[in-house]
Protein backbone atom coordinates (compact mmCIF):
# COMPACT_ATOMS: atom_id res chain seq x y z
CA UNK A 1 0.00 0.00 0.00
CA UNK A 2 2.90 2.38 0.24
CA UNK A 3 2.74 3.41 -3.76
CA UNK A 4 -0.73 4.16 -3.09
CA UNK A 5 -1.92 7.67 -2.77
CA UNK A 6 -3.63 8.65 0.65
CA UNK A 7 -7.15 7.16 0.51
CA UNK A 8 -9.98 9.50 1.57
CA UNK A 9 -12.29 8.04 4.34
CA UNK A 10 -15.57 7.48 2.39
CA UNK A 11 -17.87 8.44 5.56
CA UNK A 12 -16.19 11.91 5.93
CA UNK A 13 -17.51 12.56 1.81
CA UNK A 14 -21.07 10.76 3.25
CA UNK A 15 -21.41 13.18 6.34
CA UNK A 16 -20.64 16.66 4.07
CA UNK A 17 -23.16 15.65 1.18
CA UNK A 18 -25.98 14.70 4.06
CA UNK A 19 -25.10 18.60 5.61
CA UNK A 20 -24.90 20.32 2.13
CA UNK A 21 -28.24 18.14 1.12
CA UNK A 22 -29.86 19.49 4.45
CA UNK A 23 -28.93 23.13 3.34
CA UNK A 24 -30.13 23.27 -0.25
CA UNK A 25 -33.36 21.41 0.47
CA UNK A 26 -34.20 23.18 3.86
CA UNK A 27 -33.29 26.90 2.40
CA UNK A 28 -31.35 27.83 5.34
CA UNK A 29 -34.43 27.31 7.38
CA UNK A 30 -32.86 24.07 9.43
CA UNK A 31 -29.30 24.49 8.45
CA UNK A 32 -26.73 22.50 10.63
CA UNK A 33 -25.30 24.81 13.29
CA UNK A 34 -23.50 22.19 15.14
CA UNK A 35 -19.69 23.74 15.31
CA UNK A 36 -21.93 27.36 14.85
CA UNK A 37 -21.01 28.14 18.90
CA UNK A 38 -16.92 26.66 18.55
CA UNK A 39 -14.12 28.45 18.52
CA UNK A 40 -12.07 28.94 15.04
CA UNK A 41 -10.72 25.60 13.93
CA UNK A 42 -7.42 24.64 12.67
CA UNK A 43 -7.15 21.08 10.51
CA UNK A 44 -3.73 19.95 10.44
CA UNK A 45 -2.30 19.32 6.60
CA UNK A 46 -1.41 15.66 8.18
CA UNK A 47 -5.45 14.93 9.16
CA UNK A 48 -6.91 11.41 7.83
CA UNK A 49 -9.22 12.26 6.51
CA UNK A 50 -7.71 14.42 4.31
CA UNK A 51 -7.66 18.28 5.73
CA UNK A 52 -9.78 19.54 2.75
CA UNK A 53 -12.66 16.93 3.82
CA UNK A 54 -12.93 17.48 7.06
CA UNK A 55 -12.58 21.92 6.33
CA UNK A 56 -15.65 21.12 3.77
CA UNK A 57 -17.30 19.05 6.48
CA UNK A 58 -17.30 21.31 9.39
CA UNK A 59 -17.87 24.55 7.42
CA UNK A 60 -21.46 22.70 6.35
CA UNK A 61 -21.75 22.19 9.84
CA UNK A 62 -21.24 25.90 10.67
CA UNK A 63 -18.22 25.89 11.79
CA UNK A 64 -15.75 28.56 10.90
CA UNK A 65 -11.86 27.35 9.76
CA UNK A 66 -8.27 29.14 9.82
CA UNK A 67 -5.57 28.49 7.61
CA UNK A 68 -3.49 29.61 10.66
CA UNK A 69 -2.50 27.75 13.73
CA UNK A 70 -1.73 31.10 15.69
CA UNK A 71 -5.38 32.11 15.23
CA UNK A 72 -7.22 29.15 16.21
CA UNK A 73 -8.97 27.99 19.64
CA UNK A 74 -9.03 24.16 18.15
CA UNK A 75 -6.64 22.29 16.29
CA UNK A 76 -8.34 18.90 14.61
CA UNK A 77 -6.09 16.10 13.58
CA UNK A 78 -1.84 15.83 14.94
CA UNK A 79 0.14 18.78 14.37
CA UNK A 80 4.08 18.64 14.54
CA UNK A 81 4.70 22.30 14.43
CA UNK A 82 4.68 24.88 17.23
CA UNK A 83 1.30 25.84 18.19
CA UNK A 84 -0.13 28.43 20.98
CA UNK A 85 -0.62 26.73 24.49
CA UNK A 86 -3.98 27.81 24.96
CA UNK A 87 -4.80 26.19 21.51
CA UNK A 88 -6.20 22.73 22.24
CA UNK A 89 -5.97 19.56 20.05
CA UNK A 90 -8.78 17.34 19.26
CA UNK A 91 -8.82 13.76 17.08
CA UNK A 92 -10.59 13.81 13.71
CA UNK A 93 -12.47 11.13 15.06
CA UNK A 94 -14.68 13.98 17.18
CA UNK A 95 -15.56 16.15 14.30
CA UNK A 96 -17.15 12.72 12.87
CA UNK A 97 -18.63 11.26 16.13
CA UNK A 98 -20.14 14.77 16.81
CA UNK A 99 -21.77 15.07 12.88
CA UNK A 100 -23.12 11.51 13.05
CA UNK A 101 -24.64 11.95 16.75
CA UNK A 102 -25.40 15.66 16.32
CA UNK A 103 -29.45 14.88 16.28
CA UNK A 104 -29.79 12.02 18.59
CA UNK A 105 -29.54 14.43 21.77
CA UNK A 106 -32.19 16.47 20.40
CA UNK A 107 -34.76 13.33 19.64
CA UNK A 108 -33.83 11.89 23.05
CA UNK A 109 -34.40 14.94 24.88
CA UNK A 110 -37.72 15.56 23.53
CA UNK A 111 -38.06 12.00 24.63
CA UNK A 112 -36.77 12.54 28.00
CA UNK A 113 -39.16 15.58 28.84
CA UNK A 114 -42.12 12.87 27.67
CA UNK A 115 -40.66 10.19 29.51
CA UNK A 116 -40.98 12.39 32.83
CA UNK A 117 -44.39 13.98 31.80
CA UNK A 118 -45.93 10.55 31.37
CA UNK A 119 -44.50 8.82 34.79
CA UNK A 120 -48.39 9.30 36.01
CA UNK A 121 -50.25 9.01 32.72
CA UNK A 122 -51.37 5.82 31.44
CA UNK A 123 -48.32 3.54 29.99
CA UNK A 124 -50.60 2.90 26.86
CA UNK A 125 -50.64 7.19 26.01
CA UNK A 126 -46.82 6.72 26.81
CA UNK A 127 -46.30 4.17 24.25
CA UNK A 128 -48.22 5.72 22.04
CA UNK A 129 -46.28 9.08 21.44
CA UNK A 130 -42.77 7.00 22.36
CA UNK A 131 -43.81 5.10 18.78
CA UNK A 132 -44.03 8.48 17.34
CA UNK A 133 -40.97 10.19 17.93
CA UNK A 134 -39.16 6.67 17.82
CA UNK A 135 -40.66 6.54 13.83
CA UNK A 136 -39.96 10.10 13.64
CA UNK A 137 -35.61 9.46 13.84
CA UNK A 138 -35.31 6.24 12.74
CA UNK A 139 -37.08 7.53 9.10
CA UNK A 140 -34.50 10.57 9.07
CA UNK A 141 -31.76 7.59 9.12
CA UNK A 142 -33.30 5.63 7.13
CA UNK A 143 -33.10 8.21 4.35
CA UNK A 144 -29.04 7.85 5.03
CA UNK A 145 -29.64 4.23 4.19
CA UNK A 146 -31.99 3.82 1.57
CA UNK A 147 -32.13 7.00 -0.02
CA UNK A 148 -28.80 8.33 0.00
CA UNK A 149 -27.00 5.43 -0.70
CA UNK A 150 -29.21 4.34 -3.25
CA UNK A 151 -29.81 0.78 -2.46
CA UNK A 152 -32.38 -1.46 -3.64
CA UNK A 153 -34.54 -3.34 -1.79
CA UNK A 154 -35.36 -6.53 -3.47
CA UNK A 155 -38.17 -8.50 -1.68
CA UNK A 156 -39.49 -12.26 -2.30
CA UNK A 157 -42.52 -13.23 -0.99
CA UNK A 158 -45.53 -10.81 -0.49
CA UNK A 159 -45.10 -7.96 2.98
CA UNK A 160 -48.79 -8.03 4.21
CA UNK A 161 -50.13 -4.45 3.71
CA UNK A 162 -52.00 -3.75 7.24
CA UNK A 163 -49.65 -3.36 10.41
CA UNK A 164 -49.23 -6.99 12.68
CA UNK A 165 -47.81 -7.89 16.25
CA UNK A 166 -44.71 -10.26 14.76
CA UNK A 167 -41.63 -11.65 16.15
CA UNK A 168 -38.97 -11.10 13.23
CA UNK A 169 -36.43 -13.99 12.82
CA UNK A 170 -33.56 -13.30 10.53
CA UNK A 171 -30.30 -14.68 10.14
CA UNK A 172 -27.69 -12.51 11.00
CA UNK A 173 -24.16 -11.28 9.39
CA UNK A 174 -23.84 -7.31 9.61
CA UNK A 175 -24.72 -4.54 11.91
CA UNK A 176 -26.70 -3.23 9.01
CA UNK A 177 -29.20 -5.87 9.42
CA UNK A 178 -30.71 -3.54 12.22
CA UNK A 179 -31.39 -1.42 9.16
CA UNK A 180 -33.16 -4.15 7.12
CA UNK A 181 -35.82 -4.54 9.98
CA UNK A 182 -36.58 -1.01 9.88
CA UNK A 183 -36.71 -0.74 6.01
CA UNK A 184 -39.30 -3.67 6.33
CA UNK A 185 -41.44 -2.16 9.10
CA UNK A 186 -41.40 1.49 7.30
CA UNK A 187 -43.35 -0.56 4.27
CA UNK A 188 -45.86 -1.39 6.58
CA UNK A 189 -46.07 2.05 8.51
CA UNK A 190 -45.25 0.08 11.95
CA UNK A 191 -41.87 1.64 11.72
CA UNK A 192 -42.23 2.92 16.21
CA UNK A 193 -43.39 -0.22 16.88
CA UNK A 194 -39.99 -2.05 16.17
CA UNK A 195 -38.33 -3.28 19.46
CA UNK A 196 -34.96 -4.81 19.67
CA UNK A 197 -33.12 -8.33 21.22
CA UNK A 198 -30.09 -7.42 21.96
CA UNK A 199 -26.97 -8.64 23.54
CA UNK A 200 -26.86 -7.14 27.24
CA UNK A 201 -23.16 -5.55 26.46
CA UNK A 202 -25.11 -3.26 24.19
CA UNK A 203 -27.05 -1.52 27.19
CA UNK A 204 -23.74 0.62 27.74
CA UNK A 205 -24.31 2.18 24.41
CA UNK A 206 -23.98 5.58 24.96
CA UNK A 207 -27.44 7.79 24.38
CA UNK A 208 -29.31 4.57 22.84
CA UNK A 209 -28.23 1.52 25.57
CA UNK A 210 -31.05 3.04 27.97
CA UNK A 211 -33.73 4.59 24.91
CA UNK A 212 -33.20 1.10 23.76
CA UNK A 213 -34.93 -0.27 26.84
CA UNK A 214 -37.46 2.26 27.51
CA UNK A 215 -38.77 1.64 24.13
CA UNK A 216 -39.39 -1.69 24.65
CA UNK A 217 -36.01 -3.54 23.71
CA UNK A 218 -34.65 -6.57 26.06
CA UNK A 219 -31.25 -7.03 26.76
CA UNK A 220 -29.95 -10.24 27.01
CA UNK A 221 -27.29 -12.68 28.10
CA UNK A 222 -25.98 -15.90 26.27
CA UNK A 223 -26.45 -19.12 27.58
CA UNK A 224 -26.16 -20.21 31.26
CA UNK A 225 -26.33 -16.40 31.73
CA UNK A 226 -29.75 -16.16 29.92
CA UNK A 227 -32.54 -14.94 32.07
CA UNK A 228 -35.84 -16.22 31.09
CA UNK A 229 -37.61 -14.63 34.33
CA UNK A 230 -36.90 -10.97 33.43
CA UNK A 231 -37.56 -11.21 29.58
CA UNK A 232 -41.17 -12.96 29.96
CA UNK A 233 -41.76 -10.31 33.14
CA UNK A 234 -41.06 -7.19 30.50
CA UNK A 235 -42.93 -8.96 27.09
CA UNK A 236 -46.12 -10.39 29.36
CA UNK A 237 -46.27 -6.49 30.65
CA UNK A 238 -46.28 -4.91 27.42
CA UNK A 239 -48.73 -7.57 25.99
CA UNK A 240 -51.13 -7.02 28.46
CA UNK A 241 -51.02 -3.19 27.52
CA UNK A 242 -51.41 -4.16 24.19
CA UNK A 243 -48.00 -2.15 23.18
CA UNK A 244 -47.77 -2.62 19.34
CA UNK A 245 -45.06 -5.05 18.63
CA UNK A 246 -42.19 -5.71 15.81
CA UNK A 247 -39.96 -7.87 17.73
CA UNK A 248 -36.44 -8.28 16.04
CA UNK A 249 -34.84 -11.33 17.18
CA UNK A 250 -31.55 -12.72 15.33
CA UNK A 251 -31.50 -15.85 16.72
CA UNK A 252 -27.98 -16.80 15.85
CA UNK A 253 -26.82 -14.96 19.00
CA UNK A 254 -23.76 -13.60 16.58
CA UNK A 255 -22.92 -12.50 13.45
CA UNK A 256 -22.24 -15.29 10.40
CA UNK A 257 -18.42 -13.79 9.01
CA UNK A 258 -16.89 -16.15 6.27
CA UNK A 259 -13.30 -15.35 7.71
CA UNK A 260 -14.16 -16.19 11.35
CA UNK A 261 -13.40 -19.82 11.15
CA UNK A 262 -13.36 -20.86 14.21
CA UNK A 263 -17.15 -19.24 15.07
CA UNK A 264 -18.30 -21.21 12.28
CA UNK A 265 -16.74 -24.51 12.90
CA UNK A 266 -17.50 -24.14 16.68
CA UNK A 267 -20.88 -23.73 15.66
CA UNK A 268 -20.88 -27.09 13.19
CA UNK A 269 -19.91 -29.18 15.68
CA UNK A 270 -22.64 -28.15 18.51
CA UNK A 271 -25.16 -29.08 15.33
CA UNK A 272 -23.58 -32.22 14.85
CA UNK A 273 -23.43 -32.68 18.50
CA UNK A 274 -27.36 -32.67 18.95
CA UNK A 275 -28.25 -34.16 16.21
CA UNK A 276 -28.83 -31.25 14.18
CA UNK A 277 -28.17 -31.03 10.27
CA UNK A 278 -25.22 -28.98 9.94
CA UNK A 279 -25.25 -25.33 8.49
CA UNK A 280 -22.24 -24.14 5.94
CA UNK A 281 -23.55 -20.24 5.16
CA UNK A 282 -25.95 -19.68 8.90
CA UNK A 283 -24.49 -20.37 12.24
CA UNK A 284 -26.34 -22.68 14.17
CA UNK A 285 -29.74 -21.16 16.04
CA UNK A 286 -30.00 -20.46 19.65
CA UNK A 287 -33.65 -21.45 20.47
CA UNK A 288 -33.92 -19.38 24.48
CA UNK A 289 -35.21 -16.21 23.05
CA UNK A 290 -37.29 -16.93 20.37
CA UNK A 291 -38.91 -19.61 22.33
CA UNK A 292 -39.61 -17.21 25.26
CA UNK A 293 -41.11 -14.43 22.82
CA UNK A 294 -43.28 -16.54 20.81
CA UNK A 295 -44.69 -18.10 24.21
CA UNK A 296 -45.14 -15.37 26.35
CA UNK A 297 -46.92 -13.21 23.72
CA UNK A 298 -49.02 -15.96 21.96
CA UNK A 299 -51.71 -14.52 22.57
CA UNK A 300 -50.99 -10.94 21.40
CA UNK A 301 -49.04 -11.90 18.68
CA UNK A 302 -50.34 -12.30 14.43
CA UNK A 303 -47.70 -13.95 13.10
CA UNK A 304 -43.93 -14.93 12.86
CA UNK A 305 -41.93 -13.12 10.15
CA UNK A 306 -39.31 -15.63 8.53
CA UNK A 307 -36.42 -13.12 6.96
CA UNK A 308 -33.58 -14.49 4.90
CA UNK A 309 -31.45 -11.34 4.16
CA UNK A 310 -28.05 -11.21 1.10
CA UNK A 311 -26.43 -8.63 0.34
CA UNK A 312 -25.19 -8.19 -2.77
CA UNK A 313 -21.97 -7.45 -3.72
CA UNK A 314 -20.38 -9.72 -1.28
CA UNK A 315 -18.19 -12.68 -3.73
CA UNK A 316 -14.64 -12.12 -4.22
CA UNK A 317 -13.34 -12.00 -7.90
CA UNK A 318 -13.01 -16.29 -7.44
CA UNK A 319 -16.43 -16.50 -6.47
CA UNK A 320 -15.95 -16.86 -2.44
CA UNK A 321 -18.64 -15.74 0.22
CA UNK A 322 -16.60 -12.71 1.59
CA UNK A 323 -18.25 -10.46 4.78
CA UNK A 324 -21.32 -8.77 4.44
CA UNK A 325 -21.13 -4.88 4.78
CA UNK A 326 -20.61 -2.79 7.91
CA UNK A 327 -23.05 -0.11 8.94
CA UNK A 328 -20.08 2.78 7.59
CA UNK A 329 -19.25 0.34 4.13
CA UNK A 330 -23.38 0.53 3.84
CA UNK A 331 -23.32 4.35 3.92
CA UNK A 332 -20.59 4.09 1.51
CA UNK A 333 -22.36 2.85 -1.30
CA UNK A 334 -20.34 -0.47 -1.13
CA UNK A 335 -24.01 -2.88 -1.54
CA UNK A 336 -26.16 -1.81 -4.60
CA UNK A 337 -28.80 -4.25 -3.54
CA UNK A 338 -30.39 -6.53 -0.69
CA UNK A 339 -32.05 -9.34 -1.22
CA UNK A 340 -34.77 -9.96 1.68
CA UNK A 341 -36.82 -13.31 1.72
CA UNK A 342 -39.76 -13.17 3.40
CA UNK A 343 -42.30 -15.58 4.52
CA UNK A 344 -45.13 -15.49 7.11
CA UNK A 345 -45.57 -18.53 9.61
CA UNK A 346 -49.21 -18.46 11.33
CA UNK A 347 -49.14 -18.49 15.08
CA UNK A 348 -50.88 -22.19 14.89
CA UNK A 349 -48.04 -23.34 13.11
CA UNK A 350 -45.40 -23.04 15.89
CA UNK A 351 -44.70 -25.73 18.14
CA UNK A 352 -45.96 -24.96 22.16
CA UNK A 353 -43.57 -27.74 23.38
CA UNK A 354 -39.81 -26.83 23.73
CA UNK A 355 -38.37 -29.85 21.93
CA UNK A 356 -40.70 -29.69 19.01
CA UNK A 357 -39.92 -25.57 18.89
CA UNK A 358 -36.14 -26.30 18.61
CA UNK A 359 -36.51 -28.68 15.64
CA UNK A 360 -38.84 -26.52 13.72
CA UNK A 361 -36.78 -23.37 14.83
CA UNK A 362 -33.71 -25.22 13.26
CA UNK A 363 -35.61 -26.55 10.33
CA UNK A 364 -36.49 -22.69 9.43
CA UNK A 365 -33.11 -22.18 9.17
CA UNK A 366 -31.68 -25.08 7.18
CA UNK A 367 -34.31 -23.44 4.76
CA UNK A 368 -32.62 -20.38 5.01
CA UNK A 369 -29.05 -22.27 4.98
CA UNK A 370 -30.39 -23.60 1.24
CA UNK A 371 -31.13 -20.13 0.36
CA UNK A 372 -28.02 -18.41 0.59
CA UNK A 373 -26.42 -21.68 -0.49
CA UNK A 374 -28.52 -20.92 -3.85
CA UNK A 375 -27.72 -17.31 -3.65
CA UNK A 376 -23.62 -18.10 -3.51
CA UNK A 377 -22.70 -21.20 -4.68
CA UNK A 378 -25.32 -21.84 -8.06
CA UNK A 379 -23.80 -23.04 -10.96
CA UNK A 380 -26.86 -21.27 -13.18
CA UNK A 381 -25.75 -17.87 -13.68
CA UNK A 382 -29.62 -16.62 -13.99
CA UNK A 383 -29.62 -17.99 -10.09
CA UNK A 384 -27.04 -17.03 -8.46
CA UNK A 385 -26.49 -13.75 -6.33
CA UNK A 386 -30.76 -13.73 -6.08
CA UNK A 387 -33.11 -15.87 -4.59
CA UNK A 388 -35.27 -18.25 -5.88
CA UNK A 389 -38.83 -17.26 -6.94
CA UNK A 390 -39.80 -13.92 -8.30
CA UNK A 391 -38.29 -10.90 -7.20
CA UNK A 392 -39.76 -7.25 -6.92
CA UNK A 393 -37.74 -4.00 -6.68
CA UNK A 394 -39.74 -1.95 -3.43
CA UNK A 395 -38.67 1.61 -3.78
CA UNK A 396 -39.54 3.71 -0.73
CA UNK A 397 -41.64 6.87 -0.88
CA UNK A 398 -39.73 10.01 -0.40
CA UNK A 399 -42.44 11.49 1.32
CA UNK A 400 -42.02 8.42 4.12
CA UNK A 401 -38.29 10.11 5.62
CA UNK A 402 -37.45 13.07 3.63
CA UNK A 403 -39.81 15.51 6.38
CA UNK A 404 -37.70 13.99 8.94
CA UNK A 405 -34.42 14.90 7.82
CA UNK A 406 -35.02 18.55 7.31
CA UNK A 407 -36.59 18.57 10.54
CA UNK A 408 -34.01 16.61 12.57
CA UNK A 409 -32.33 20.25 14.19
CA UNK A 410 -35.60 22.01 14.56
CA UNK A 411 -36.11 20.32 18.63
CA UNK A 412 -38.31 23.48 20.14
CA UNK A 413 -36.59 23.60 23.37
CA UNK A 414 -37.88 26.41 24.25
CA UNK A 415 -41.49 24.34 23.94
CA UNK A 416 -39.89 21.52 26.03
CA UNK A 417 -38.70 24.18 28.56
CA UNK A 418 -41.76 25.74 29.39
CA UNK A 419 -43.84 22.19 29.78
CA UNK A 420 -41.28 21.19 32.24
CA UNK A 421 -41.65 25.02 33.85
CA UNK A 422 -44.92 24.28 33.78
CA UNK A 423 -44.59 20.38 35.57
CA UNK A 424 -42.61 21.83 38.00
CA UNK A 425 -44.99 24.41 39.38
CA UNK A 426 -48.01 21.87 39.38
CA UNK A 427 -45.15 19.50 41.74
CA UNK A 428 -44.26 22.95 43.86
CA UNK A 429 -48.28 23.82 44.46
CA UNK A 430 -48.61 20.10 45.89
CA UNK A 431 -45.56 19.97 47.72
CA UNK A 432 -46.05 23.11 49.21
CA UNK A 433 -49.89 23.62 49.97
CA UNK A 434 -51.37 19.99 49.30
CA UNK A 435 -52.81 20.83 46.18
CA UNK A 436 -53.86 18.02 44.19
CA UNK A 437 -55.55 20.95 41.72
CA UNK A 438 -52.36 22.53 41.04
CA UNK A 439 -50.44 18.73 40.46
CA UNK A 440 -53.42 17.57 37.99
CA UNK A 441 -53.67 20.74 36.59
CA UNK A 442 -49.68 21.21 35.88
CA UNK A 443 -49.54 17.36 34.62
CA UNK A 444 -52.46 18.54 32.01
CA UNK A 445 -50.63 21.27 30.60
CA UNK A 446 -47.50 20.45 30.93
CA UNK A 447 -48.91 17.63 28.98
CA UNK A 448 -50.29 19.50 26.09
CA UNK A 449 -47.62 21.92 25.89
CA UNK A 450 -44.67 19.02 25.71
CA UNK A 451 -46.76 17.25 23.08
CA UNK A 452 -47.14 20.62 21.51
CA UNK A 453 -43.44 21.31 21.21
CA UNK A 454 -42.95 17.91 19.91
CA UNK A 455 -45.79 19.35 17.17
CA UNK A 456 -43.67 21.80 16.39
CA UNK A 457 -40.41 20.63 16.08
CA UNK A 458 -41.53 18.20 13.42
CA UNK A 459 -43.29 20.84 11.97
CA UNK A 460 -42.22 24.60 12.93
CA UNK A 461 -46.02 25.58 11.17
CA UNK A 462 -48.15 23.77 13.12
CA UNK A 463 -47.99 26.20 16.53
CA UNK A 464 -51.55 24.88 17.47
CA UNK A 465 -51.55 23.20 20.06
CA UNK A 466 -48.51 24.94 21.91
CA UNK A 467 -50.82 28.16 21.17
CA UNK A 468 -53.63 26.63 22.66
CA UNK A 469 -51.98 24.71 25.75
CA UNK A 470 -50.08 28.25 26.50
CA UNK A 471 -53.23 30.58 25.65
CA UNK A 472 -55.49 29.14 27.73
CA UNK A 473 -53.10 28.94 31.18
CA UNK A 474 -52.05 32.50 30.56
CA UNK A 475 -55.74 33.01 31.15
CA UNK A 476 -56.16 30.51 33.77
CA UNK A 477 -53.36 31.61 35.88
CA UNK A 478 -53.90 35.80 35.19
CA UNK A 479 -57.14 35.39 36.72
CA UNK A 480 -55.60 33.71 39.75
CA UNK A 481 -53.05 36.41 39.72
CA UNK A 482 -55.57 38.92 39.39
CA UNK A 483 -57.43 37.81 42.50
CA UNK A 484 -54.63 37.02 44.82
CA UNK A 485 -51.65 39.20 44.02
CA UNK A 486 -49.19 36.73 44.27
CA UNK A 487 -46.49 36.40 42.14
CA UNK A 488 -45.71 32.90 43.02
CA UNK A 489 -46.50 31.19 41.14
CA UNK A 490 -49.66 32.95 39.76
CA UNK A 491 -47.97 36.13 38.34
CA UNK A 492 -44.89 34.21 36.97
CA UNK A 493 -46.79 31.13 35.15
CA UNK A 494 -49.01 33.90 33.44
CA UNK A 495 -46.06 36.35 32.29
CA UNK A 496 -44.19 32.75 30.73
CA UNK A 497 -47.42 31.65 29.60
CA UNK A 498 -48.04 35.11 27.45
CA UNK A 499 -44.42 35.30 26.18
CA UNK A 500 -44.54 31.90 25.05
CA UNK A 501 -47.84 33.21 23.13
CA UNK A 502 -46.20 35.85 21.59
CA UNK A 503 -42.91 33.99 20.73
CA UNK A 504 -45.47 31.42 18.77
CA UNK A 505 -47.18 34.18 16.93
CA UNK A 506 -44.40 36.58 15.99
CA UNK A 507 -41.61 33.90 15.47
Amino acid sequence: MGGMGRIENPATTFFAKICRLQQHLSAGEHQQDLFQDQPLMFVSPLSQPPCHSLVELIQLCGGSVCRSIRQAGLCIGQYKGKKPEETKCLSEQWILAAVMLGTAPAYLLSWGVWRLLSTVLPARLYHRVDDHIYTVYQSMVLFFFEHYTGVEIVIYGDIPKKKENVVYLSNHQSTADWIIADMLATRQNALGHVRYVLKDGLKWLPLYGWYFSQHGGIYVKRSAKFNEKIMRRKLLSQAELGTPMYLVIFPEGTRYNPEFKGVISDSQAFAAKEGLAVLKHILTPRMKASYVAIQSMKDHLDAVYDITVAYEGTMTAGGQRCAAPSMPEFLCKECPRVHIYFERVDMREIPPEPGFFRRWLHERFEVKDKLMTTFYESDEPGKKCRFPGEGRVSPLSLTKTLPSLLDSMAVDWLGFGYAAAVVLGGFMGYKRKGSLASLIAGLFFGTISAYGAFKVSTDPHDIWTSLAASGALALVMGLRYKNSGKLMPAGIMTGLSLLMVVRLLIF
